[in-house]
């Protein structure tokens, strides 16, 4: 359980990680202790010891979610031995992306911790204090496209930053920065990948790549490189530009100017590429309105031009991947993983999947 106090009051609240707790007073500051042996099954490459956790190699520990009692968009954090990274979940049941700066991208009250070691290394003990800050402004909702390199990952048999194990023909996205990256089997951070020839592809980011971990290039202000325009790769201004001397935040020569890596699968399949290429990737989680997830565990779903079976296949969304819905139509009944529908889903302007197959969706418009 995580314990929860409010300053400048001497008795603790212990709540559970989905508990809530009622302060004494409204707008005030509070603190959490994280149970850090009470870490989630979408960790990897974490171990419990006597006294906490330890990790043999680079690892993650994620925890469930906790309500707090008011909104936060502020942090604070002691972990020695990790990184804290925090996010929180939004009204529409969108994340935030993860953070490690001490700031929410928006006022929130419900928060997720993930703790990062490094290998290695071990954590006896983290502790935050949230609070909410009125002078900071919260960003206007906005969606974010942006025409990068696109590399195939390969790795077959690999294990990414996420925990999930790549097999042939993969559904799956990385970005080079952890801010983006979905715990293991989730899709809460998916983009949507179009080529050159017309089909795009929607995968969940489990990996971080190509060449850096610090390079949210499509936020503003961004981690690492602020001096570089936005939307633009550190990996790519390297490449282009000799920026940096040419070399990546680890100082090896930048070879080629990627800004995603994709799965296989992703990659042959989805946009039927044959080499390295450039696309317009969208980050889903900066596109407001209705969403969904596809559930079609040990395959995926055909995004068709029109309604019906019978229509051009024009792309596919991967298992978990988040899709966002433009408009909801009828069409071809179908049965799938989410029962038996006639409804179809624009997911993309001339792009529509069965609503069949995706979850979650609320408030979709009539096309």
């Amino acid at each position: 359980m995580f314990t929860m106090r409010r300053w400048g009051v001497f008795a603790a609240i212990a709540v559970g990680l989905a508990g809530l707790a009622t302060p004494a007073q409204a707008r005030t500051d509070y603190e959490l202790d994280v149970p850090v042996a009470e870490y989630s099954t979408q960790s990897t490459n974490i171990r419990a010891t006597a006294d906490g956790i330890a990790a043999d190699e680079d690892g993650m520990a994620i925890y469930s979610p906790t309500e707090l009692p008011m909104q936060v968009n502020a942090f604070e954090a002691d972990a020695p031995g990790a990184q804290v990274d925090v996010r929180g979940r939004l009204p529409d049941g969108q994340w935030t992306e993860w953070t490690d700066n001490g700031q929410l991208d928006e006022p929130v009250s419900t928060v997720q911790v993930r703790l990062v070691l490094a290998k290695q290394s071990e954590v006896r003990g983290a502790r935050l204090r949230l609070r909410h800050d009125p002078r900071r402004v919260t960003a206007n909702a906005r969606a974010l496209s942006y025409r990068v390199y696109a590399t195939r990952e390969g790795l077959v048999g690999g294990k990414t930053a996420n925990g999930h194990i790549i097999v042939q023909r993969d559904h799956f996205a990385a970005l080079p920065s952890r801010r983006g990256l979905a715990p293991k089997g989730s899709g809460s951070y998916t983009v949507q990948v179009c080529a050159g020839n017309g089909r795009c592809a929607w995968a969940p980011v489990w990996d971080v790549g190509p060449w850096n971990t610090r390079d949210d290039y499509w936020n503003q202000p961004r981690q690492e490189w602020n001096d570089l325009p936005r939307g633009v790769p550190q990996a790519q201004a390297a490449y282009q530009n000799d920026y940096n001397a040419g070399r990546d935040q680890f100082g090896r020569d930048v070879r080629n100017p990627a800004g995603i890596d994709l799965g296989d699968g992703t990659f042959w399949d989805g946009l039927k590429l044959t080499g390295s290429s450039w696309v317009t990737v969208t980050y889903l989680w900066t596109v407001p309105g209705p969403f969904g997830y596809v559930h079609t565990p040990g395959d995926t779903l055909n995004v068709r031009g029109g309604t019906s079976s019978g229509t051009a296949v024009v792309g596919i969304a991967g298992h978990t991947a988040q899709v966002r819905v433009e408009c909801e139509t009828r069409g071809e009944v179908v049965t799938g993983s989410q029962g038996t529908t006639d409804g179809w889903l624009r997911i993309a302007p001339g792009k529509f999947v069965s609503k069949a197959y995706v979850s979650g969706v609320t408030g979709a418009a009539t096309c």
